[in-house]
């Protein structure tokens, strides 16, 4: 385990990850990163531990990177791929870049993360009045409550649904349909957007240029 947790951090640190710990122990950071690793290397799905000295042990020590997941929707020209299985959101560019591996944490029971195929981000709110934070029980209207603003920066694909920062980003589905990243990830995808400076919201698609794929299940 000590060994594969190395190569995790080898393949996946400079993308968004945090280095994991190596201590030999299987923890739900582990599970997370090699089923992210399972994802990007075509492997069948899962967070289970990975048979040392088996195929997909061997599959992830040859590796010397990872690459754009297959069920990407890599014919748009930036893409999110959101798998639920795993607890992790890739974006990418086109067939061959993938830009960040984040961390995420998507609906809880009963307010599951819809699956998406080729979905367009149609709406990007930057709440600037109130330092990126968007109140969700407000949507769709477009002010902002400075006391109660829970979605940072929210980019939403599908109706009330989102990718947006949070304080709280756990390794287990825990939001309200969306799909969560830290605080300074979402930041990284705005900046990687070319939204850091826009001052209202947005409802043009063809403006935020951004196509989301969801999958798999917890």
């Amino acid at each position: 385990m000590a060994a594969q947790q190395q190569k995790l951090n080898e393949l996946f640190y400079d993308l968004g990850f945090p280095g994991l710990t190596i201590d030999g122990d299987s923890g739900r950071l582990t599970e997370q990163q090699l089923c992210a690793a399972r994802v990007a290397l075509g492997m069948p799905i899962s967070r289970a531990d990975m048979e040392p000295g088996g195929p997909e042990e061997q599959a992830l020590m040859a590796a010397t990177s990872v690459g754009v997941p297959p069920s990407a929707p890599t014919w748009a020209g930036r893409w999110i791929l959101i798998d639920k299985t795993c607890q992790v959101i890739f974006v990418g560019e086109g067939t061959d870049r993938l830009v960040f591996v984040f961390q995420t944490s998507t609906g809880s029971p009963g307010y599951e993360t819809r699956d998406q195929n080729g979905s367009a981000v149609f709406r990007y709110t930057p709440a600037r009045g109130n330092n990126g934070w968007h109140n969700s029980y407000d949507y769709p209207v477009g002010a902002d409550n400075p006391l109660n603003g829970n979605m940072y920066k929210p980019l939403y694909f599908d109706n009330g649904q989102a990718i947006h920062g949070a304080n709280n980003v756990p390794t287990n589905p825990r939001s309200k349909g969306c799909a969560r990243l830290k605080v300074h990830d979402q930041d990284a995808v705005i900046s990687w957007l070319g939204l850091q400076d826009v001052g209202q919201s947005i409802w043009d698609a063809s403006q935020i240029g951004l196509i989301v794929n969801a999958q798999g299940d917890y």
